[in-house]
């Protein structure tokens, strides 16, 4: 069995220190530690309060997600020992040291009090994996500090310091100084007030006060729909915890979120999520990188260009208290960009997110200069220029004679080659891709690029900067667009030929919309701006892509997306919704019939596959490529960088649950039907053949 729970008298006090590296999660070992050794407590005459705490880094993170679907242990299961803590005819006093989080704070929460260092969070983020707190967090919290404030808790998942924790009622008491030496204190006090036991479960007065007042559910529910569109967790979650306000008892409230909890564990979503979250945790893994790979010690940055994406990367040091230059050869492009940063951080601050100590702070680490040779002390620059080749090479000419030796030289191309940038200096082993997504300051994705040069170092530092920089870091391989935008050229390619056969952006904005994307492909080339693409054609002297028929020709009557109220679709003036717009397709049908296309209706059914599955295609040749690690860093590619729905896992798990062998049938069907574009990838194939998936790839 994982953990110990260990166990030690000082005076009157039993205390018990749960021993689960680094952790402390709920591993079996844990919950029959501290089953038995509350037993031992209360066996104890002369153990008058009893105290439970964590050693390492946190209070209880939560269950062992390692153990889940394992076989039966022998250890006595959650609810048997949250039964017995709770059952203590002596107080017991949860002293938060660290981390309490899912089945740490439900098991906080069975303890009479709670006393917490004032770093030590807590939360239920159940909500994150497709679950619900199933050990009575539902039916304890709201008891605790309302119906409201438990729904935000539950439904957002979000660590809540310990100040605020007590403020909330979550908390008896905050401490600065250790934990332990808190909580025999309040100990002291109880025993000298008699030794009195607080049960949550008996807890009424706050909920009562909620009781008639649907409202508190109808607003969790319409936040739901915006948040969470399409997911099963939440509604179960508002569900248990309408039981804790209005069931008749505790234990019918506990009987619903015992349900509930048993239809989101059978529910696919929850198997896509916890895909997710280990996903992002082995996409920090890179084989050939071991872990004492030495890094660059980055303690300065420098950042090329003041533009929106460079003024975010430079947001990404400042947040990560790393000093920043930030270089354009325009001073009225660097003022604008400065102002913009401030801008940024202000309407954060407004919104009470961050303190204005905190953005004074962060401005103070970000300076400006046009004097390209001032970047040369940092340890690492960025360059972020729009995507020109040529440009590029030349940037890296001058830095490679202005950088000192041993800094890194990145480049943010989103699909450039890297190879040939690098290849533009005398240390190709320093560069590597570093694309940061915009808006870079709110983006979690990075996607490191591997150059055919670049040194396992300057790899290994850019993985790590990523995680320093709050970015889910994600290795690429050198090829065109990488892995994310190489396959969004398939799933964007595809919407851009249906309209061109008879569909219509409003239906097929719908179709990806109600798939769980955040936006069709036709209101993302809205809010980008269709002029930036038609400008580009008419500098290179135009385009013989039939898809650039039909946004050249909204272009040319001053169509350009959100940005002029008019695209594909109309705005009206401050809503960015999409309104269709009977103008625009007109436009699209003239162009149709221009070019002589034929038009037919496309069903919903086929508008998603014709979209979904070039990204499945093309990220199997990525893999099978070498391009990607694995199946799992793809799906966190397109998770955290192109509003792929989490709760379907990503675009290969997708993939594994539509089954590959029908993928494969659907792709050779479109193979014949609309040319080489569509040509099965030989991984599905063989994968077919075997009667494997990507998944098993990873085993």
């Amino acid at each position: 069995m994982k953990g110990t729970v260990d166990f030690e008298i000082r005076g009157p006090v039993a205390l018990l220190s749960i021993d689960n590296p680094p952790v402390n999660p709920l591993s079996s070992g844990v919950r029959q530690g501290l089953y038995d050794q509350v037993q031992q407590a209360l066996d104890n005459p002369e153990v008058k309060v009893i105290v439970v705490t964590g050693r390492n880094r946190a209070f209880i993170a939560g269950a062992d997600i390692s153990e889940f679907g394992a076989a039966a242990s022998s250890a006595v299961g959650l609810h048997e020992v949250l039964g017995r803590l709770e059952g203590s005819n002596k107080p017991i006093i949860a002293a938060l040291n660290g981390t309490a989080f899912g089945g740490g704070l439900e098991v906080a929460l069975t303890c009479d009090y709670r006393v917490a260092n004032v770093k030590a969070p807590v939360g239920l983020p159940e909500v994150k994996l497709g679950l619900l707190p199933g050990a009575g967090g539902t039916q304890r919290l709201p008891r605790l500090i309302g119906a409201k404030a438990a729904l935000e808790a539950i439904l957002t998942g979000a660590p809540i310091l310990a100040p605020a924790a007590l403020k909330l009622g979550i908390v008896d008491d905050v401490t600065e100084g250790d934990v332990v030496d808190a909580a025999m204190v309040f100990a002291d006090k109880l025993i000298a007030d008699g030794c009195p036991l607080r049960k949550i479960r008996e807890l009424e007065d706050v909920i009562a006060a909620d009781r008639g007042d649907n409202s508190i559910f109808d607003n969790a529910r319409a936040l739901n729909q915006k948040r969470s569109r399409n997911q099963f967790a939440p509604e179960m979650i508002v569900q248990c915890v309408e039981a804790a306000v209005n069931a008749k008892d505790f234990d019918a409230g506990m009987a619903v979120e015992r349900d509930c909890f048993m239809q989101c564990m059978n529910n696919p979503q929850r198997e896509a999520l916890i895909h997710v979250f280990f996903g992002e945790r082995l996409a920090a893994k890179v084989a050939d990188l071991p872990k004492d790979t030495p890094l660059v010690d980055v303690q300065s940055a420098s950042v090329i260009g003041s533009g929106t994406m460079g003024g975010g990367i430079a947001m990404n040091f400042a947040n990560a208290g790393i000093p920043v230059k930030v270089y354009d050869n325009n001073a009225e492009n660097l003022a604008r960009g400065l102002k913009v940063i401030e801008g940024n951080y202000a309407r954060t601050v407004k919104k009470g997110r961050l303190s204005q100590p905190k953005m004074d702070e962060r401005m103070a680490l970000i300076s400006c200069t046009e004097d390209f040779d001032a970047l040369g002390d940092a340890d690492i620059v960025i360059e972020a220029v729009y995507e020109n080749l040529e440009l590029k090479k030349e940037i890296f000419q001058k830095l490679d004679r202005t950088m000192k030796p041993g800094a890194i030289l990145a480049t943010n191309t989103s699909a450039l080659d890297v190879d040939a940038i690098a290849d533009a200096t005398s240390r190709p082993e320093s560069v590597v891709g570093m694309h940061f997504f915009s808006p870079a300051n709110v983006m979690r994705l990075l996607e490191v690029v591997r150059g055919a040069k670049s040194s396992p170092s300057a790899l290994a530092t850019a993985m790590s900067l990523g995680k320093r920089l709050g970015k889910v870091a994600v290795m690429a391989g050198n090829c065109p667009g990488f892995i994310g935008n190489r396959m969004l050229y398939g799933y964007t390619r595809q919407a851009a030929l249906m309209i061109l056969e008879g569909a219509l952006p409003s239906q097929i904005d719908k179709v990806l919309y109600d798939f769980g994307m955040p936006m069709g492909p036709f209101a993302m080339n809205d809010m980008v701006g269709l002029d930036l693409g038609w400008r580009a054609r008419k500098m290179a002297g135009g385009s013989n892509e039939v898809t650039a028929r039909i946004p050249d020709a909204l272009c040319e009557l001053g169509r350009y997306g959100q940005k002029n109220g008019k695209g594909y679709y109309l705005y009206k003036d401050g809503d960015r919704t999409p309104w269709p717009d009977p103008e625009a397709d007109e436009v699209i049908r003239r162009v149709c019939a221009d070019l002589g296309l034929p038009q037919r209706e496309i069903s919903d059914e086929e508008i998603l596959k014709r979209c979904i599955y070039p990204l499945i295609n093309i990220g199997a040749n990525i893999l099978d490529e070498g391009m990607s690690q694995r199946a799992s860093d793809i799906d966190t590619v397109y998770l955290n960088g192109y509003g792929f729905p989490a709760y379907t896992g990503g675009p290969m798990w997708y993939a594994d649950q539509v089954g590959l062998e029908n993928i494969l049938k659907d792709l050779e069907v479109f193979h014949a039907e609309h040319g080489e574009a569509w040509k099965p990838s030989e991984l599905i194939r063989r994968l077919v053949k075997e009667g494997k998936n990507f998944a098993s790839l990873e085993s």
